[in-house]
């Protein structure tokens, strides 16, 4: 029954009183302890409509972002809590975290400490006790820019798991342009060896997806596996970054040799720019080894890459250093924008398969949903399910999904990626050398 499901009373109860912030933050802080990191954004971010300047709803956020691996949006909103004088305890215990995940441990130690002398409620110990200090920062050893702590030893050599994804090219929305990309540079080439050999173009590479969160760029990295019944690694920053002084170094080159040891494989790298940052904004060497680590793996110089067919995502660009970009490295560097009508038809077609629906009009629907993410179609269905979920608690009669249920769903929600747009937009019309970001500004119009 809906009274037995605090999720369903609060949402129920927020209908009633849409405007409410505190019930609203209280259902987003609920959704994100229960593991639903992407519908906690969804709620923090219409609560930070009614009130912009809540520091508590902005450092929710940067937390369901943080949960999502959406580190770079997370480190926007901490950084600039973190500046203010005001700023809670969490926010710099926060950004210690970020920090921590990028390989810049003496700042995230300062942070910590900050954050917890500012409010010791604020205190994790799990995560102190990986920086290598207790309560009192005791026992604090700082090495060469990673931080040693007691008779810890350094962890064993990484290994990952490796998918066989059973996903190919007909289970993505749209894309045509880019998935003609991936079988020009990855899927040709191994199925014609021969005709690849005979003009001397290795077998591999690197191609980079760049665009909004949420726009299918790991769903179709892990598609091409499928396509190619290939291996697929998945890297997060998590995977690679250690706080031993050169373990992050051994992780990445552990990661590259698994995939060499499984070809054809695909190894995909998630928010790549938390691993590549540019080396001109880094303070220390640490993270300069680990990008020069990367670019050696990728140019194969001491191992064959024949085979290993490298896909990254990251959703700014912007922040990865040069040197990526090089031929032979991430010589493909692919916009990912939202979908179009016609893609967002098909997207909604494939997240209805299943599922109880009656006479789905999805081109009416495709032309209420622009710039809708794939994401946000993934939202408007969770949401239109919710509410005949609650139609069907009350009547005892489960009834299916029409489009007017899924029209309504989505007027009730935004396009998420207008604030990726926002900040993309500047970097397109103001850091564009070399027509980098030329595919930005032909989809804003503004060449």
């Amino acid at each position: 029954m809906a009274g037995n499901d605090p999720l369903a009373a609060l949402r129920e109860a927020l209908r009633l009183s849409p405007d409410n912030i505190p019930l609203r933050q209280h259902l987003a802080e609920t959704l994100l302890g229960q593991g639903q990191p992407e519908q906690a954004e969804a709620e923090f971010k219409q609560a930070l409509t009614l009130d912009a300047g809540n520091s508590g709803l902005k450092l929710g956020l940067a937390r369901a972002f943080m949960a999502q691996q959406k580190d770079s949006a997370a480190l926007v909103i901490v950084e600039d809590l973190a500046r203010q004088r005001s700023a809670p305890g969490l926010a710099h215990v926060l950004l210690a975290k970020l920090l921590f995940r990028r390989g810049e441990v003496p700042q995230a130690v300062a942070e910590y400490k900050l954050g917890v002398e500012k409010d010791a409620d604020a205190a994790d110990e799990e995560f102190a006790n990986r920086l290598g200090i207790d309560a009192t920062y005791e026992d604090l050893e700082v090495v060469d820019g990673r931080v040693r702590a007691g008779w810890d030893e350094p962890a064993g050599e990484v290994k990952a798991e490796i998918e066989r994804p059973k996903t190919n090219f007909s289970d993505v929305g749209g894309m045509d342009g880019l998935k003609d990309e991936i079988r020009l540079k990855i899927i040709h080439p191994l199925n014609h060896p021969e005709l690849y050999k005979a003009y001397g173009k290795a077998i591999g590479g690197g191609i980079l997806m760049y665009g909004p969160p949420g726009c299918g760029k790991t769903h179709l990295a892990r598609a091409t596996a499928g396509e190619i019944q290939a291996g697929f690694i998945s890297v997060g920053i998590n995977d690679v970054l250690d706080m031993w002084m050169g373990n992050s170094e051994r992780n990445l080159h552990a990661l590259f040799e698994q995939a060499r040891d499984n070809k054809p494989c695909v190894l995909f790298f998630d928010e790549v720019d938390a691993l590549g940052a540019k080396r001109s904004d880094m303070q220390h060497g640490g993270g300069r080894h680990l990008i020069n680590q990367f670019l050696a793996e990728m140019d194969g110089i001491q191992t064959n890459n024949e085979g290993v067919l490298i896909l990254a995502a990251t959703n700014s660009p912007w922040h990865l250093d040069p040197a990526f970009r090089r031929p032979g490295r991430f010589d493909r560097v692919l916009f990912v924008p939202p979908p179009d009508a016609t893609a967002r038809a098909a997207i909604l077609r494939i997240l209805c398969k299943g599922k109880p629906v009656q006479d789905i009009d999805y081109a009416h629907l495709a032309k209420k949903t622009d710039q809708f993410s794939g994401a946000d179609l993934k939202a408007v269905l969770d949401q239109a399910i919710e509410a005949k979920l609650r139609e069907a608690m009350k009547a005892g009669v489960p009834k299916p999904l029409t489009t007017s249920d899924l029209a309504t769903a989505a007027a009730s929600l935004k396009p998420t990626t207008k604030e990726w747009f926002a900040t993309a937009r500047n970097h397109a019309l103001y850091s564009n050398q070399g027509g980098t970001y030329d595919d930005i500004l032909k989809y804003l119009k503004l060449t």
